[in-house]
């Protein structure tokens, strides 16, 4: 994701009401997110597409890894020599 432009990137639900196909071209050619805002305060986001999907992936794996951390701190982990023993079959 393209790093984030606070004087480009937020404009109010008013404003993008009335120019929502522009916005959504900017979101498509920039790669960066659009927050919307309501009486001053963001209610709302508008990503990519691929964007979206791929902070899906993103999301996904580092959940993952958190589960897998804690099995490991509950004792359920398997030591590298044994995983290895055991996926080679030896």
């Amino acid at each position: 994701m393209a790093d984030f432009r606070i004087d480009e990137d937020i404009r109010s639900l008013s404003e993008f009401r009335a120019g929502v196909a522009g916005f959504v071209k900017q979101v498509q050619e920039t790669g960066r997110p659009l927050v919307l805002t309501q009486h001053g305060r963001g209610v709302a986001v508008l990503l990519g597409a691929h964007e979206f999907a791929a902070m899906q992936e993103r999301l996904a794996l580092l959940e993952d890894i958190y589960r897998a951390e804690q099995d490991i701190a509950a004792g359920k982990g398997v030591a590298h020599e044994e995983a290895r023993r055991r996926l080679l079959g030896k």
